[in-house]
């Protein structure tokens, strides 16, 4: 169903993304680390399903949703260059999104602890010569940013959703 997926997520398709989302916040609190969040096909669900457990205000700074390609220039810091040569789907995209939204959410001059981002292609039409369903999810730490590109089956609410509870397992395997 979706490639590219190592087989130790494909429990990822059961699970309850809000129990998902719960364990990463309970882990972040107990690091002491905070977590921004950049979205573009996703379009805001990932720090939705942050947020939506309680207590989340103590490790979510925020999130930004840059669905156009300007605003992952000039809001997160993705090289223009790279976006004038492989539009917005890429996973060096991914890469400079996750890194860019610690440095715009941080607080006091330090950048968020983690940042994870989401780009790609959710339908109904392929975009930047990438097909429906590509989807680039990047997280990146104080130990490194890690980018994982795959694609996933379904529909245009089918491959948001599942790439939204993809990449907060994504943070969490990064922890």
């Amino acid at each position: 169903m979706i490639d590219g997926v190592p087989d130790d997520l494909d429990e990822t398709l059961v699970r309850d993304p809000r129990e998902s989302a719960a364990v990463l916040l309970d882990r972040l609190a107990e690091l002491g680390w905070t977590i921004a969040v950049a979205e573009s096909l996703t379009g805001g669900l990932v720090v939705s399903s942050l947020v939506d457990v309680p207590g989340a205000s103590r490790v979510v700074r925020g999130g930004v949703v840059a669905y156009a390609t300007d605003l992952k220039h000039s809001v997160l810091g993705v090289d223009q260059a790279l976006l004038d040569a492989h539009g917005a789907v890429h996973p060096r995209v991914a890469r400079q999104m996750a890194r860019g939204v610690r440095d715009a959410l941080g607080a006091d001059g330090s950048p968020a602890d983690v940042g994870v981002a989401t780009t790609g292609v959710a339908g109904p039409d392929e975009q930047d010569g990438q097909a429906v369903g590509t989807v680039h999810i990047a997280v990146s730490t104080p130990l490194g940013t890690r980018v994982d590109s795959l694609v996933i089956a379904g529909d245009r609410d089918r491959i948001r959703r599942e790439t939204a509870h993809l990449a907060i397992r994504r943070v969490l395997a990064a922890l």
